[in-house]
């Protein structure tokens, strides 16, 4: 008998645990971008969308021209200088830091259509 209540409250336990870190993952997926000081921010976490600045309205990768959201999977996506910027990928990262002014020239453009 004993041990049978004990395993319950085993089994009770590890699921209260289960619920706690399923809460705890939303939560972490919540989080607002983080900011550097170049006036770049950090992906948000899990891929979630960043709504901060003015949004990015290009179908395709500034960087690469691929469409987003196809074959590449989620955009990549960013704020830079209070612009939302997606990318098809995270290595068009690299290139768009070397040239952000040209490629933010591609993206404001589709905002002024």
């Amino acid at each position: 008998m004993k041990r049978t209540i004990q395993s319950a409250l085993l089994a009770g336990c590890a699921l209260g645990l289960l619920a706690l870190s399923n809460q705890f993952a939303a939560a972490e997926d919540a989080l607002p971008a983080m900011s550097c000081c170049s006036g770049m921010t950090m992906a948000t976490p899990m891929g979630a969308t960043n709504t901060n600045g003015v949004p990015d309205l290009l179908k395709t990768c500034p960087v690469s021209g691929e469409k987003l959201g196809g074959d590449m999977g989620k955009p990549f996506v960013f704020s830079y200088k209070e612009q939302e910027v997606k990318l098809c990928c995270k290595g068009c990262k690299k290139d768009f830091d070397k040239e952000p002014a040209k490629y933010m020239k591609l993206i404001r453009a589709a905002d002024k259509k």
